[in-house]
């Protein structure tokens, strides 16, 4: 599935910082390539080219429809034919929960404004956890993301067996926390370009950076994303696993 400019602007500064380029200090400032040489890029390659969709098509050209799905379908025919077993096929995806629980509703005798629920605190801290899972339903042990500065061990107390974390300020995925999963993920599964492992992802752009892509080229990880807006019913972890355990997490 395509890529937005502003991806490929900031793929090109990565791909420029790996190579030791000198580039702009715009680009060092923003952390992507300039729109001049996005230009030139699209010049230089006359078979790509820039599309948006119309406004009263946006939902059928973003959305889970027949031709997104169909387009995905035949990705993954493609990479059937390989003849990987489903024991090597893993969706990757996360989930953010926080430390305090949010109750389901509660049936309470008409006029009642308030209704008592005890829970750890008044607002909870989101902590991210990324699972990777097997067609055949094994699994590595997560990947934590928790809101601080500095990640520490203990942060990791009462884990599953081999969890790994990471941390920054907001808690959520980031680049550099999905290179660390994907290093797990690599160390976990043991994949090679003799013996490949297919790996799904939503398109968010945390998957997306050099470091991950080259990751996968040299350990033979078949990336394949979902289409945009497609999670909610192509994505087995988001249908089957983080919504009943969240309604779990909560009750």
């Amino acid at each position: 599935h395509g890529i937005t400019t502003k991806d490929m602007r900031r793929l090109a500064y990565q791909y420029a910082t790996q190579e030791k380029c000198i580039v702009p200090l715009s680009w060092s400032v923003k952390k992507e390539a300039g729109r001049d040489w996005l230009s030139g890029f699209m010049r230089r390659h006359q078979d790509l080219s820039i599309r948006k969709p119309q406004a009263t098509s946006l939902s059928r050209a973003t959305s889970f429809n027949k031709h997104n799905v169909d387009s995905f379908f035949d990705n993954v025919e493609v990479i059937r034919s390989r003849g990987i077993p489903p024991s090597r096929w893993f969706n990757a995806d996360e989930s953010g929960f926080t430390t305090v629980h949010a109750p389901d509703g509660i049936i309470a005798r008409k006029g009642r404004k308030q209704i008592g629920s005890i829970t750890s605190g008044e607002r909870g801290t989101l902590v991210t956890v990324c699972l990777a899972v097997s067609a055949t339903g094994t699994s590595i042990p997560p990947y934590f993301v928790f809101p601080r500065v500095h990640f520490k061990e203990y942060f990791l107390n009462g884990a599953p067996l081999g969890s790994v974390g990471s941390a920054n300020k907001s808690g959520w995925m980031s680049d550099k926390d999905f290179v660390l999963f994907m290093k797990h993920f690599i160390q976990n599964v043991r994949p090679s370009k003799e013996n490949e492992v297919v790996l799904f992802l939503d398109n968010h752009s945390s998957h997306l950076s050099i470091e991950v892509l080259n990751l996968a080229k040299d350990n033979g990880v078949v990336m394949i994303t979902f289409p945009p807006h497609c999670s909610h019913k192509l994505q087995p972890l988001d249908r089957s696993v983080f919504g009943p355990f969240k309604r779990y997490y909560n009750s």
